[in-house]
């Protein structure tokens, strides 16, 4: 039966270990959030930015925040279940979504969809940097908005600041507003659903989660309309350069990876190869001189005829007796000859 020996890097195709895993998304996980403290800024330059996503909004009338601001602060039946989603579902259902795929979809299937949660993430950690961002919760009562997080508070574990909790506050951004990762992480936990969910239930939470917390970030005044519209481009833009991370990743565990000794598929599994015969047979093939090449033709030649006329010689035996009497005689006027 043949043998045939797995390929130098076959194994990378196989699904990640979890002990390889848990502390990859750990370490992008610290790093993002060391990040949001890192990327504070200036609060007044927050604030700007802040009244300049309204200002627009309201030039284009999209500020879809405020009036679901309103709702969610009149009615404490909307407004607690709100509070509870944007404070846990964050936090609880992506990773285990994470953990979902890891165990039940294809190898490659995870890799593309694990690379294209951390690299958004990446993305939306530099839009922290860059643009510092004041929620709408945090602009001055004039413009009209409430922080339901902080009105609801006694009904959860989270305090005045954020979704952190009561006295940890300190230890969150809540300047990081641009772009929502709420919305982004919902998206993305939408598409996971319904590209590789097998119920109705599954294809349906695919819709219904990316759209309710779209409306949550809003109506709990954490996010504008823009902060969500651009966590859904920043995760566009994560699908489009996970491909290139995966290749980018392989290629450096290919160069530090050692070299793997491969044997050739094909031939018999037991019979070693005795490659030195073959090509020493072959070099004193090469190296025969000329004569002894012709020689060898001629054998070769000789040999032929003598094989042809054996036929003839099987059929008459006389006529070949009578040759081999006649040859002495030749023999002997040659002999004569020569005296």
């Amino acid at each position: 039966m043949p043998h045939t020996v797995p390929r130098a890097g076959a194994a990378q195709g196989g699904r990640p270990r979890w002990w390889t895993e848990l502390p990859l998304i750990a370490v992008v996980y610290a790093a993002y959030s060391a990040g949001r403290l890192l990327a504070r800024g200036d609060v007044s330059t927050a604030v700007d930015h802040g009244l300049a996503i309204l200002h627009f909004e309201q030039r284009l009338n999209i500020d879809f925040e405020s009036p679901l601001n309103d709702i969610f602060t009149a009615n404490a039946a909307i407004g607690i279940p709100a509070d509870f989603a944007y404070a846990s579902l964050h936090y609880v259902l992506t990773p285990a979504i994470l953990v979902w795929l890891w165990k039940r979809r294809t190898a490659s299937d995870y890799r593309f969809l694990r690379t294209w949660l951390l690299v958004s993430t990446l993305i939306g950690l530099i839009g922290f940097t860059l643009m510092p961002t004041c929620p709408p919760r945090l602009l001055e009562a004039g413009h009209g908005f409430v922080d339901t997080m902080a009105q609801y508070g006694s009904y959860g574990w989270w305090g005045g600041e954020a979704s952190a909790p009561r006295g940890l506050g300190g230890l969150t951004n809540q300047y990081a507003a641009m772009p929502s990762l709420h919305v982004g992480w919902a998206l993305w936990c939408g598409i996971a659903l319904w590209r590789h969910g097998r119920s109705v239930w599954a294809k349906a939470g695919a819709v219904v989660y990316p759209l309710v917390i779209t409306l949550v970030v809003m109506g709990t005044a954490n996010h504008y309309f823009l902060d969500a519209a651009a966590g859904a481009a920043t995760m566009g833009i994560g699908a489009l350069l996970a491909g290139p991370a995966l290749r980018l990743t392989e290629t450096l565990r290919a160069r530090f990876r050692p070299v793997q000794e491969t044997a050739p598929a094909s031939g018999n599994a037991g019979a070693p190869a005795n490659v030195g015969d073959k090509c020493e047979t072959s070099g004193r093939e090469r190296e025969r001189i000329p004569r002894q090449q012709d020689r060898g033709a001629g054998r070769q030649r000789t040999d032929g005829a003598a094989g042809d006329g054996g036929r003839g010689a099987g059929t008459g035996g006389r006529g070949a007796a009578a040759a081999g009497g006649a040859a002495p005689a030749a023999g002997d006027g040659a002999a004569a000859a020569a005296r």
